[in-house]
């Protein structure tokens, strides 16, 4: 009589591809003291059934300040304004995936399924703008997470929160690829006139199936171009932002270049791709599923983009944040990418002219009705 096996390991199921979701897996945070892995049990999951299980939800939060804060100076702002946490755009490059671990959720499909909304934003931007010691500086709505996400449609948050920053006359820029900024041409038209509001819109690739793959929820590329023009028309200046650039993927910079200009924008920047923390094993996974035959040259390219020493290398090392460095890279690649981009910009006019909006105008009294006696 044989004896029986004690010592089989469970089959680890494959990770697939889930559809109009960038991850493919639900990868533990950094600060999570268990590590699970997904086991085959026999029963197969189609399509459908996978697409089902990763439903988005929308969780309220209080807000306990509106601003948040950063020291960079990689960034032309260092004031931020987020009406949410997650974003169902599901960019699977995007460097904010790593903030979902600090609420216990994985950067993975949480990042992109489980969203925030800060129910009291508008209402605490109010009360902080208010404040006499508030000094008035360019802000980005929308520096962490897009503010124009499917669910601002029903939410309502960013156009509340432009309302009060219209009250107070206080400028501020957008990045955004959400096609939702168009409802708000009657708040942002009038804004523009008062050199308040710019608006950049994130175009990383006119090739619709990279785009569909890289950020499956976000406006499709023709679409994005409609909103430069939408924008440029109603007088708002607009810009185009590249970013990221990643290595033998988005290779049509000049052509994304000469597609903005064409519907209207007059600004343009760029930044590398950038991998912290848990977005560098995301973003290995989602090559090995799209794109296999190139992934290895991508990731190689990376490492060379942003100086990682052999050594590092050998331990796994992908990314630098260093500053200074982390936006543009270094190197041969990183100075050809600021060739390219320099010379399509000159070629097309772009980045002439310096938009500048007018900090003077803001005052902390117009949000309590009472103007300054001064």
């Amino acid at each position: 009589m044989s004896k029986a096996r004690t010592d089989l390991e469970p089959v680890v199921r494959p990770v697939q591809i889930i559809k109009g979701r960038g991850s493919a897996s639900q990868i533990s945070h950094r600060f999570a003291k268990d590590r699970r892995q997904a086991f085959d049990d026999g029963w197969s999951v189609d399509e459908e059934e996978q697409s089902a299980a990763w439903r988005t939800t929308v969780e309220w939060e209080q807000a306990k300040s509106a601003f948040s804060r950063h020291g960079s100076p990689d960034l032309p702002f260092h004031l931020g304004l987020n009406p949410y946490r997650g974003c169902e755009h599901g960019c699977i490059y995007c460097y904010a995936r790593p903030t979902h671990s600090y609420l216990g959720y994985s950067p993975g499909l949480d990042f992109e399924t489980k969203l925030i909304a800060k129910q009291n934003f508008p209402e605490v931007l109010k009360a902080e703008l208010s404040r006499p010691s508030h000094e008035a500086a360019v802000v980005m709505l929308g520096s962490v997470t897009d503010c124009y996400q499917p669910v601002e449609r029903e939410l309502g948050l960013t156009r509340r929160t432009i309302e009060v920053l219209a009250q107070a006359r206080h400028p501020f820029s957008i990045v955004t690829k959400g096609s939702g900024i168009e409802r708000d041409l009657d708040l942002l038209a009038p804004l523009a006139q008062q050199k308040l509001v710019a608006v950049y819109v994130t175009l990383t690739t006119l090739q619709t199936e990279l785009a569909r793959h890289l950020e499956p929820r976000a406006a499709a590329p023709h679409r994005r171009l409609r909103m430069i023009k939408t924008l440029s028309e109603a007088g708002i200046p607009v810009g185009v932002s590249l970013a990221p650039q990643i290595p033998f993927l988005n290779d049509d910079l000049e052509q994304v270049l000469a597609a903005a200009h064409e519907a209207g924008a007059r600004q343009a920047f760029y930044a590398v791709l950038r991998l912290p923390w848990e977005v560098a094993p995301l973003f290995n996974e989602w090559l090995q599923l799209h794109y296999p035959d190139r992934a290895q040259r991508v990731m190689e390219r990376v490492r060379d983009l942003h100086g990682i020493s052999e050594e590092d290398r050998a331990v796994g090392k992908v990314y630098s944040s260093q500053f200074g460095q982390r936006m543009k890279g270094t190197g041969a690649w990183a100075d050809m990418l600021a060739q390219r981009f320099g010379l399509a910009c000159r070629k097309l006019g772009l980045n002439r002219e310096r938009v500048v909006l007018d900090c003077s105008q803001y005052h902390h009294s117009l949000l309590s009705g009472q103007q300054s006696l001064f």
